[in-house]
């Protein structure tokens, strides 16, 4: 059943849209190069629209590309292009030859069932930002505006006779590409001309790096360990652990979901391995006050300090004690003797794991009993079995055959 479903699931949807989308790409660039003589409906398509479908295959290759894109990341907008982009796909095959076309059209009848049969999959909100979508809305605008203005003015134009032209116009305006084939012929004209040419070279240009440069910037840090700026700026009650240490993993284990942790460490290869691992991580000195700032150590819950250097610890709790001094501050003190020393320097709680793992060794081998289960109830893991001298109540507390008696004796 597994490998039906896998056959047949949002992975193979994605699959034939990504190959489907290639087809396009590839038979629109060689329709371009060698038209096309006909397809099954030739006959009733009038040739401007078989030539058009020729070559538009591939602009609808790239941008079922960005629907994948899109299928990748379970958004169910790219759900809706994709929807609508296959089907346009398909009837560019059905008008263009039937022997380049056939497997395109085969294939996106196929991606459209899978589409349709996977749709719950695909349940992500594309959430865009105010930002991004007053972006949007001014590319929008200023197309409007110079096609509008063109067609409106299309006697003081030569090369502007439909409002496809005037279109044409306004894309190869805002693009700077400027083909020379259309052009003003008065001075209002010209002047809107400048007006067209300042508005949409402002507006791609503000626009794209509004839309495009959040993308980067995430691809950057998620690649160098980092987070972003926009990440940092919204943290709050999460718990604030400085440095990397071999306690630092069972520390991560232990908070699981129950609190957003937030790493600083220096090492920008661990920042990585961590930050794949799905943790948030910042690369940066863990005592350094801007480092500290950055991660809103004034919000956080709480701060760990557990790396195998007192040293270094104790001058990380001094920076995070000075820049938050109502902050909860745990400790753990690789030598015993220190544990005043980051007591001093503002810890509130300090413990000595080798200290407290030799203790319960050494109980352990004079024959003290209970211990394992005093472990897993820090733990919180239910035991399985009794102690040896007692039964395990429901609360996890073991009650001893004689409270009177002690095996040390």
């Amino acid at each position: 059943m597994a490998s039906v479903r896998e056959w047949i699931g949002a992975r193979a949807t994605i699959g034939t849209v990504f190959v489907a989308a290639v087809l396009s790409v590839a038979i629109g660039i060689l329709n371009i190069s060698s038209p096309v003589a006909g397809g099954v409906l030739a006959p009733y398509i009038p040739d401007a629209v078989r030539i058009t479908a020729g070559f538009t295959g591939t602009l609808t290759g790239f941008l079922l590309l960005a629907s994948v894109f899109g299928l990748r990341r379970r958004y169910r907008a790219a759900w809706y292009s994709t929807a609508i982009l296959l089907p346009v796909t398909a009837a560019q095959g059905l008008i263009q030859s039937p022997e380049r076309a056939a497997p395109l059209v085969g294939l996106s009848l196929i991606s459209l069932a899978l589409l349709v049969f996977n749709h719950r999959a695909f349940d992500r909100d594309l959430d865009l930002t105010a930002t991004q979508l007053s972006a949007l809305l001014a590319i929008a605008g200023a197309q409007t505006y110079t096609t509008a203005g063109a067609w409106a003015l299309r006697e003081q134009f030569n090369g502007i006779d439909t409002l496809f032209d005037a279109f044409y116009f306004g894309v190869v305006t805002g693009s700077t590409v400027g083909y020379g084939d259309i052009y003003p012929q008065t001075a209002i004209a010209r002047l809107f001309g400048i007006s067209a040419l300042l508005i949409t070279v402002a507006t791609f240009a503000v626009a794209l790096g509004v839309l495009l440069t959040p993308a980067i910037e995430a691809r950057l840090t998620k690649a160098l360990g980092r987070m972003t700026e926009s990440q940092l700026d919204i943290l709050e009650n999460h718990v604030l652990v400085l440095g990397y240490g071999e306690l630092t993993e069972p520390i991560l284990e232990e908070l699981g979901d129950r609190a957003r942790v937030v790493i600083v460490t220096p090492d920008e290869g661990r920042a990585k391995r961590l930050t794949d691992r799905g943790y948030d991580v910042v690369t940066d000195d863990p005592s350094d006050e801007e480092a500290l700032q950055r991660t809103r150590v004034d919000a956080a819950r709480s701060v760990v300090v557990a790396t195998n250097n007192d040293a270094e610890d104790a001058l990380a709790i001094l920076t995070a004690r000075q820049l938050n001094p109502d902050v909860h501050i745990v400790a753990a003190a690789t030598q015993r003797e220190n544990e005043r020393k980051l007591r001093r320097a503002g810890a509130n709680t300090v413990i000595s794991p080798a200290a407290l793992g030799g203790h319960f060794l050494a109980e352990s081998a004079v024959g003290g009993s209970g211990l394992e289960t005093i472990e897993e109830r820090l733990l919180d893991e239910q035991p399985t079995e009794p102690a040896e001298d007692g039964t395990v109540e429901a609360d996890g507390t073991v009650e001893a055959d004689d409270p009177g008696t002690d095996d040390r004796n």
